[in-house]
């Protein structure tokens, strides 16, 4: 492997080997923004091929987050210290290794372990992904690069609903993660041969690892709890998990404040509007994450979908963002975050109260299904753009590394716990899952509350966050704005600031 350095003054994005960082770059996040989307997709198939409980199906999304949510903080201070791009190889490498055994799984058992393991790989790679492009490039072609970065990521993230639901109903829903294969291979190569080496040379203090399990453990404790009591078992088998995950959190946050190079910085909290900012957050990335999790289980067991169908159900959202968050943003510094951040999630809740009006043998796709998405895409597209302006504004320019890779923390936490939560909440359990009217009883209760969260964010972003724009004393250079240009629907982008090493 080439230890070459970037050249002095960095990359230019026009020459050869500049195209193929980029192309190295987005192939990698490409692979698991897809993976954010298309394993949902899959689940009513995976299901009742692996004759796999609703406790299995949460903790296939659930396990993969974990990890992922756990230790992305880590992994952007492993890239800074170790080199990016050797990282970033390392979590590729390991993200498709742990997508075959997906794909090879016999039972529910081996595919939550698999893909726990997989979440490792996405937060080795996730970070190093847009570090590659930010410390390989020179600084006049830099915002470009990141431009295209995100542009090109945005269509990865349009063709993973299509290209799920065509695996699932082709060859197989192992082919979900077989597919990584190839690309990974290509990706590694190229980085290898192509991407030079980088590392921030000023990076001190050990790594904060005693942090990260106590973070993944406390997280791991409570979903266990969520999930475990809606099979109503012994009450000790609630408690005892959910008071063991309670007391790693309270751990969790002894260490990180007593550490001198602590993973998540308790400092950053000092700033109400920062703190303000993961609030709204939580709610509208629950929100959502409770929508992706159980419509594509309403539209193919309730409604009678195919996969295909079903993953195309969720198509404009996707397209809607690629096209619209960059505008948004714009807008957004121009008048303010409070209007778009109060407004957006309220379209966004107006899109998921439609969804309710799909229901087993009535439903019209044209009719019932795309005004829904669109409505919900357009209100999405309001509010990512500004969330992360906002949050990127809220700290000092030498914290936005962390502060976006806490913000996407955050994001990834929301959904854990609703897709843990919200079966619960809506009383929907193992033997239901398969029915279509119990799916469709519970599918309606859950829309309202995943609107109703929407609608808690948009009160606490009305009431937090300032009128008009941001006095220049609190506006902070941003390191990447392009990075607007944004349509994953499972997080906000992660966004290293200029020398930030997160660790």
């Amino acid at each position: 492997m080439s230890t070459a350095e970037p050249p002095a003054g960095g990359v230019k994005l026009a020459s050869p080997q500049g195209r193929w960082v980029l192309a190295c770059s987005v192939l990698g996040s490409g692979m698991a923004l897809i993976d954010g989307t298309i394993v949902n997709i899959a689940l009513p198939r995976l299901g009742e091929d692996l004759d796999a409980s609703l406790a299995a199906l949460q903790w296939t999304v659930n396990g993969y987050l974990l990890t992922l949510a756990g230790l992305i903080l880590l992994g952007g201070g492993l890239g800074d210290r170790y080199g990016r791009r050797r990282v970033f190889v390392i979590g590729v490498v390991w993200f498709a290794l742990a997508s075959a055994l997906c794909g090879a799984a016999q039972d529910s058992g081996m595919l939550i372990a698999a893909r726990a393991l997989q979440g490792v790989g996405g937060a080795l790679l996730t970070p190093g992904s847009l570090a590659l492009v930010q410390s390989t490039f020179r600084p006049g072609d830099r915002a470009k690069a990141v431009g295209a970065w995100s542009g090109l990521g945005g269509v990865a993230g349009a063709v993973g609903p299509f290209l799920g639901g065509y695996l699932v109903d082709g060859p197989g829903w192992r082919w979900i993660f077989f597919v990584n294969l190839p690309v990974a291979a290509v990706v590694a190569a190229i980085a290898v041969r192509h991407v030079p080496e980088s590392r921030d040379r000023n990076a001190t203090g050990s790594f904060d690892v005693r942090g990260a399990v106590l973070a993944a453990l406390c997280l791991a404790g409570i979903t266990y709890a969520l999930i475990a009591a809606s099979e109503s078992p012994p009450p000790l088998a609630v408690v005892l998990p959910a008071v063991a995950g309670l007391v790693c959190g309270a751990a969790f946050l002894r260490t990180e404040r007593a550490r001198r190079h602590p993973m998540l910085p308790l400092t950053v909290f000092s700033s109400r509007l920062f703190t303000a900012m993961n609030l709204v957050t939580l709610g509208l990335y629950a929100a959502i994450g409770g929508v992706f999790f159980l419509l594509p289980v309403q539209l193919q067991i309730a409604a009678g979908y195919s996969a295909m169908k079903a993953g195309l159900a969720t198509l404009p959202v996707t397209v809607l963002m690629l096209l619209l968050s960059a505008p948004a943003g714009g807008m957004a510094q121009r008048i303010g975050p409070r209007l778009p951040l109060t407004v957006g999630p309220l379209l966004t809740a107006a899109g998921i109260l439609l969804l309710m009006r799909v229901s087993p043998g009535t439903s019209s796709y044209p009719l019932d299904v795309v005004p829904a998405v669109t409505v919900m895409g357009l209100g999405m597209s309001l509010f990512v753009a500004p969330l992360t302006a906002t949050v990127l504004a809220s700290v000092e320019v030498d914290h936005a590394g962390i502060a976006s890779g806490v913000n996407n923390a955050a994001a990834r936490v929301a959904q854990l716990l609703v897709v843990a939560a919200l079966p619960l909440a809506v009383g929907l359990s193992n033997q239901a899952y398969t029915s279509a009217g119990e799916v469709n009883t519970a599918f309606g209760k859950a829309m309202a509350i995943c609107a109703g969260l929407c609608a808690v964010g948009a009160v606490l972003a009305f009431f937090l966050v300032p009128a008009g724009a941001l006095r220049e004393d609190e506006q902070r250079p941003v390191a990447h704005p392009e990075c607007a240009r944004h349509c994953g629907v499972s997080a906000p982008p992660l966004e290293p600031g200029p020398g930030e090493s997160r660790h």
